[in-house]
């Protein structure tokens, strides 16, 4: 079977497929009504496809859940589950819970996960495998030892007041409560780690700073084939619109907020001048190096800063990027002449092989 097949008119058994989702209610934040957009979207799909499905919305309550999916059982589950408890952290306990049961599922597994879930063990395991990520520094505590990036050195050496931090949370989405207000100047580490400390208690969850790459910013999809995955079109996001110095962040209004500046002047583009084409190119690789270092599958994103050198840096590793029509991984299969549900179909097979 060739990589971009139209799988959608293959003859393949029904199956019996589980959309497994995290549990959503009227009061949530937008960021996680969004799983309900992407389940029906899926479901279309699999109907179209030609196979059974069902769907279970995941609680905390994993025995619940258990219970359910012995219930359905399923041939594979389409997994879903984006966060549990209002914490991405725990997507990789769903993950765990479909191996308990020795359930096939759509995605990557639960320790490719729990590890793009945590930045700053992502961050390390991208530094170990030579893979360029921007410097960070953490507070030193039982969660960072060990995950410590070159900013962690005491001496200070090299260190610039003009330098500037984005202030993260270790295992929330990229654009988790992040604004203007997340980028900052600090005279030295020891300044730094007073805001980091101030930024976690405010937060109420444990925070890093990584060094910003002022540049171009681009989202490179990738997608399951049988001769491995598939880099799709890289995007970059068009800040063009953006005032002088206003900081040039896709952050939660950007994602979120449909009335505000940030959503309205942040559109991705496909299209690139000739002499862009060998830095595309290299995304494209950094990309599937990314995907076969944390063992990923199914579908998944990578982020990454250009500065203004060309050099690339790798920020956010997404092992189950947003699947609902209007995302980016749609527009990248769009742009590749990819129907949403050969990509479904593909993302299925994977996880049965």
């Amino acid at each position: 079977m060739r990589s971009g097949e139209n799988l959608t008119n293959r003859n393949w058994a029904e199956m019996r497929v589980t959309i497994f989702h995290n549990a959503v209610s009227a009061a949530d934040p937008a960021a996680d009504q969004d799983v309900l957009v992407q389940a029906d979207a899926v479901a279309g799909a699999i109907s179209r496809l030609g196979h059974e499905w069902t769907r279970i919305a995941c609680t905390l309550d994993l025995s619940e859940a258990r219970e359910q999916l012995v219930a359905a059982r399923p041939d594979v589950v389409f997994n879903l589950v984006e966060s549990l408890g209002g914490s991405d952290w725990m997507a990789g306990a769903a993950a765990a819970l479909l191996d308990s049961l020795d359930l096939s599922y759509t995605g990557s597994s639960t320790e490719a996960l729990v590890l793009t879930n945590h930045k700053l063990l992502a961050k390390q395991r991208l530094r170990e495998a030579g893979l360029p990520t921007p410097e960070w520094l953490a507070l030193d505590c039982p969660r960072t030892a060990n995950v410590r990036g070159c900013l962690a050195d005491t001496n200070d050496a090299g260190w610039s007041e003009n330098d500037i931090f984005v202030i993260k949370t270790f295992w929330e989405h990229a654009s988790f409560e992040l604004d203007e207000h997340s980028l900052v100047r600090a005279t030295d580490a020891g300044e730094l780690r007073k805001i980091l400390q101030q930024t976690s208690q405010r937060l109420r969850r444990p925070c890093f700073a990584e060094q910003y790459v002022d540049g171009r910013e681009f989202n490179l999809s990738l997608l399951a084939s049988p001769q491995g995955p598939e880099a799709l079109p890289p995007a970059e996001i068009d800040f063009s619109a953006f005032p002088k110095g206003k900081p040039r962040i896709v952050g939660r209004r950007a994602k979120w907020d449909e009335t505000s500046f940030d959503f309205q002047n942040t559109p991705r583009r496909f299209d690139f001048p000739v002499a862009d084409q060998p830095l595309l190119d290299h995304l494209q690789d950094l990309a599937r190096h990314v995907w076969r270092v944390f063992g990923l599958a199914g579908y998944a994103r990578v982020d990454f800063r250009v500065d203004s050198d060309g050099m690339p840096w790798i920020l956010e590793i997404n092992a189950n990027p947003c699947l609902s029509p209007d995302a980016g991984f749609a527009a990248a299969l769009q742009r590749a002449s990819i129907p949403f549900d050969e990509a479904v179909a593909r993302i299925l097979a994977d996880a049965r092989r």
